[in-house]
């Protein structure tokens, strides 16, 4: 297996805890950052522009994309402005459609065409990445395109193959990014790296498990039957004693 350092696919966190935010902004493997709605609530947020702009000060030289939070798309539009101006690594996170299904495709066309980079988010079929593809590609702005390969699976569906079409539709546009989202697990860090994804959004709770790379089984084995054990002594667990008759 390959070793993190050695990886060619770049990992970029996923989160909203600042100083969870800053302690990974210190380790080199992680390239840049990603924020939603979602995750800025759970982690307590309540003034979106604040924390953007703390986020931005806090890290000046990576990647970072926050997304708009407006439904109508005329709105969604002039927030993706307003945003974009508060910094020249931001890209504005824009989902391929709003709550009611109608497609953002022509403000995407829009924004890039104005060089507004983009991070293009919540696609889940090869006909969207076609469709955003078509929009973007022409444009001179470096933009993204965030598969949600971890819902896919969740639906039982394996989508390596999926990730590996999207990557040979991207592959004649140099302006143009696929970002594997919301992983499950550690090896889907590996399997994007194989098919040659460009970039993989990671929760910080999956990067922590980075260090078992490789880890001795037989030691891992161990551990856990020392996690069990100690877990039920300090839960208190107690049966009463049986002689056994050994005939």
């Amino acid at each position: 297996m390959l070793q993190p350092s050695d990886l060619r696919v770049q990992i970029f966190a996923d989160g909203a805890d600042l100083n969870g935010i800053l302690n990974l902004y210190r380790n080199p493997l992680i390239q840049g950052f990603t924020t939603n709605p979602t995750l800025m609530r759970k982690a307590g947020i309540d003034n979106y522009e604040a924390f953007a702009r703390k986020l931005l000060a806090a890290v000046p030289d990576r990647p970072i994309s926050l997304e708009v939070f407006a439904d109508d798309l005329d709105e969604m539009e002039s927030q993706a402005i307003e945003i974009a101006s508060w910094g020249g690594k931001v890209n504005v996170k824009i989902p391929v459609t709003n709550t009611k299904g109608v497609s953002t495709a022509p403000i995407i066309a829009r924004l890039a065409r104005a060089g507004v980079r983009l991070n293009v988010t919540a696609l889940m079929t090869l006909d969207q990445v076609r469709r955003v593809v078509d929009c973007i590609a022409p444009a001179p702005a470096t933009s993204y395109i965030s598969v949600f390969a971890g819902r896919v699976a969740d639906t039982g569906r394996d989508p390596v193959p999926m990730m590996a079409e999207a990557v040979r539709i991207m592959a004649p546009y140099r302006n143009l990014a696929l970002i594997w989202a919301s992983p499950r697990e550690l090896l889907n860090i590996f399997q994007a790296d194989e098919i040659g994804c460009h970039v993989i959004t990671v929760t910080h709770d999956v990067l922590q498990k980075l260090s078992l790379v490789e880890k001795n089984l037989d030691q891992y084995s161990l551990e856990t039957v020392q996690m069990f054990f100690d877990d039920a002594r300090k839960a208190g667990f107690t049966l009463p004693a049986h002689h056994v008759v050994m005939s």
